[in-house]
């Protein structure tokens, strides 16, 4: 599979290492042919269960197949890189580079989640936010790419489609901990570097975020911009 599109270098690299890791895994789970013949199936119970167990943080998926799609791979703790996070693949996209194939065929959806680290959207290219499941999201990539904002995480939608990647943002729920694909998501406790306009009920969101961390930060940075000079 060509790497799913993103206007950003580090989406690109995430996903890119992402998909190294999850295709060691799948390859060594096919039958001696190798990696170049044959379809893998499902993920293997072993390879769940080590994913099911991540130590670090909540790790988000969306059961165990997406719209006819099984979960195909998921990275668990071994070859974990911590800016880049932790992924689950869903699809069945052999053609003749493996799993994630060649030429024109994409997987269906792919999960990352990863610790947020506090930056800009405004690289992301066009883009607009809302509102998913209660919480913080930006929409990219053309709509085939959502960001949604929990907790201490960012969870990366990448799919096909933009009704793809919203519906995948509509059944998230942990892999490695309680929790269901109904309500609301829990609350980012940081302040999204959202890019664009941010209004209506996303604004009074943003603005109730625990701690107020938002108001927090923008006092911050208008306080360090005084300190250096900068009328704005």
């Amino acid at each position: 599979m060509t790497a799913m599109r993103s206007p950003t270098r580090n989406s690109a690299l995430r996903r890119a290492a992402n998909m190294g890791l999850a295709l060691s895994a799948v390859c060594a789970a096919i039958a001696a042919g190798g990696c170049t013949t044959g379809h893998p199936g499902p993920i293997s119970a072993s390879e769940l269960a080590e994913a099911r167990t991540f130590p670090y943080y909540r790790v988000y998926w969306v059961g165990p197949s997406f719209e006819g799609h099984p979960l195909a791979a998921a990275d668990g703790l071994r070859g974990y890189i911590n800016t880049v996070g932790d992924s689950v693949y869903y699809g069945d996209c052999v053609q003749s580079k493996g799993i994630f194939g060649g030429g024109s065929c994409l997987l269906p959806l792919q999960v990352t989640t990863v610790i947020y680290a506090l930056h800009s959207n405004a690289t992301l290219g066009p883009q607009r936010n809302m509102l998913v499941r209660g919480v913080p999201a930006t929409v990219y990539d053309e709509g085939r790419s959502i960001e949604v904002y929990t907790g201490r995480v960012a969870i990366d939608i990448f799919s096909d489609t933009f009704s793809h990647a919203l519906q995948a943002a509509s059944e998230l729920l942990p892999l490695n901990a309680p929790g269901s694909a109904s309500g609301n998501l829990p609350a980012p406790v940081y302040c999204p570097g959202l890019s664009g306009p941010v209004e209506g009920t996303l604004a009074h969101v943003m603005e109730d975020l625990p701690a107020h961390v938002c108001q927090r930060s923008t006092a911050a940075s208008a306080f360090a911009r005084s300190l250096s000079g900068e009328s704005r």
